[in-house]
């Protein structure tokens, strides 16, 4: 039963989920926008604010536990470096999910998420 289980399946395994989690985060750290399905835009959302508000720490330890899941190193120094004055006055919320037409292929509800 998953009764209470918040974690979205996404329909794969662990391993695959969680590499496709961290793929999808370093993406929308990188490019700003991305555009993927509205199940994959909700899970990747706490994913990016939990690396946003790590960087906005901005500790030593920080910086390490966002270089241990993101895919690019130079990509972290970055996002370390610019968040104060992007993210500094906010106290969440830097992510931002629109919905857009259904995939032609599936019919699969797609989303856009960006940071703000």
């Amino acid at each position: 039963m998953r009764h209470r289980c918040r974690v979205p399946q996404l329909g794969k395994p662990a391993d695959q989920r969680k590499a496709l989690l961290r793929s999808l985060t370093t993406e929308l750290i990188r490019h700003g926008r991305i555009v993927t399905t509205k199940a994959r835009a909700k899970a990747v959302r706490s994913e990016a604010d939990k690396i946003v508000s790590l960087a906005k720490v901005g500790t030593l330890a920080a910086r390490r536990q966002a270089m241990g899941y993101l895919y690019d190193k130079q990509l972290v120094h970055a996002l370390f470096e610019g968040v104060q004055e992007r993210y500094g006055n906010r106290n969440g919320g830097y992510t931002r999910i629109m919905r857009t037409v259904s995939r032609r292929g599936d019919n699969a509800e797609m989303a856009i998420i960006e940071l703000v």
